[in-house]
């Protein structure tokens, strides 16, 4: 038995059916662009959350997470309701609720948690712990679903369950990425390429700066942004900003009356550009030249749609002036995490110049992984 099926064990007091995987993930390049229909280029993480499950025939759902003060949260399935809270429970208590509401015929289970994605870094904790929730309960009661669908259900599970709004990048990030890849996921139809990105091949390294500031998406500043994004789009007569070309962005600038709905128009607009430029730059093995891009999304989050934090600020400056190619905040902002392209030689010195402007921060390298998958 592994590791995770002991601590299951010691939890369940028996062992359990199976053992599954969903990691986190860093956004490259195409940050608040999935809500309104555009492009974005996430890869996922070596960093996982793992699940140990066994089923259960008493309508019960029982989940313990090692990460987490207290033992195991124990709940009725038939209780279960959007608005129905039980702290980091309520996520796979949503994702079970998901499924059921969707007619798939899955019952309780006992479910035991460990996770090396940092929680509050901006690198998609819940939709791994969402993920993982989803595939193996789904495996364990054969429902079958492609990976896809599998992101949208949880993606579903967090909006009306838990009542955030977000977009779909993050668990389709989490469920269908590949190793050695960043995927391309055109979100207004779902269209899907994995874009090769072989950093190692040349003798680049992406760091992640996991600055500690937390976040949470359902505090309320993701919902206005997102309400500021549609309002925009109706004021110019579009179903999202996506529909509006970098080449109309000055005439629907001047068609605005509101300052803070252009700066949420630019950014989307430009940032939809960024990934298109991002990808053809990779499509041509020019990886060391996307730093500069990175680093004007980083700019365009910062100063137009306005959710950098001053410690990600300092992330970015700092290691742009220990030599990086570009950085960026990843992630929905308001803390979390930067990624910065550096040259494979040069990753040693801009780690320790950003540990030393920001010492509670966390490096670490991020090699694009694969997507969520079955461990025993």
């Amino acid at each position: 038995m592994t590791d995770l099926g002991i601590a299951f064990k010691d939890v369940f007091g028996r062992a359990p059916e199976g053992s599954w995987a969903a990691p986190g993930r860093v956004n490259l390049i195409g940050e608040h662009t999935d809500y309104n229909d555009g492009h974005v280029l996430p890869f996922a993480l070596p960093q996982t959350t793992r699940a140990a499950v066994a089923r259960r025939d008493d309508g019960l759902l029982r989940v313990h997470s090692a990460d987490m003060d207290g033992g195991a949260v124990e709940l009725r399935i038939d209780d279960l309701a959007p608005g129905v809270a039980a702290g980091w429970a309520t996520y796979p208590a949503a994702v079970l609720w998901t499924l059921r509401e969707a007619g798939h015929p899955v019952g309780g289970a006992d479910i035991h948690y460990e996770s090396t994605v940092p929680v509050g870094g901006g690198l998609s904790s819940s939709a791994a712990l969402q993920v993982v929730t989803a595939l193996a309960l789904g495996d364990l009661h054969g429902v079958e679903m492609s990976r896809q669908d599998l992101a949208l259900l949880c993606q579903r599970s967090e909006n009306v369950y838990v009542g955030a709004p977000v977009g779909v990048m993050d668990q389709t990030a989490s469920a269908c990425c590949t190793e050695g890849h960043a995927l391309h996921l055109d979100v207004r139809g779902l269209q899907q390429r994995q874009v090769p990105l072989d950093l190692a091949g040349q003798d680049l390294t992406l760091l992640v700066a996991d600055t500690r500031v937390k976040h949470a998406h359902s505090d309320g500043a993701y919902a206005a942004l997102r309400a500021g994004c549609e309002a925009a789009a109706a004021e110019l007569g579009l179903s999202s900003l996506r529909d509006l070309p970098a080449g109309g962005l000055d005439a629907a600038l001047d068609a605005l009356a509101d300052e803070r709905l252009r700066r949420l128009t630019r950014h989307v607009v430009t940032e939809n550009a960024r990934v298109e430029e991002v990808i053809g730059l990779l499509d041509a093995g020019r990886i060391r030249d996307i730093g500069p891009v990175l680093t004007a999304g980083h700019r365009s989050l910062r100063d137009d749609f306005q959710v950098s934090c001053p410690e990600l600020d300092l992330v970015v400056d700092t290691a742009l002036a220990a030599g990086a190619l570009g950085a960026r905040m990843t992630g929905g902002g308001f803390g979390g995490s930067a990624v910065v392209l550096a040259g494979a030689a040069d990753a040693a010195a801009v780690t320790a110049a950003v540990q030393a402007a920001l010492p509670a921060v966390r490096v670490f390298p991020a090699t694009p992984s694969p997507g969520a998958y079955r461990l025993s």
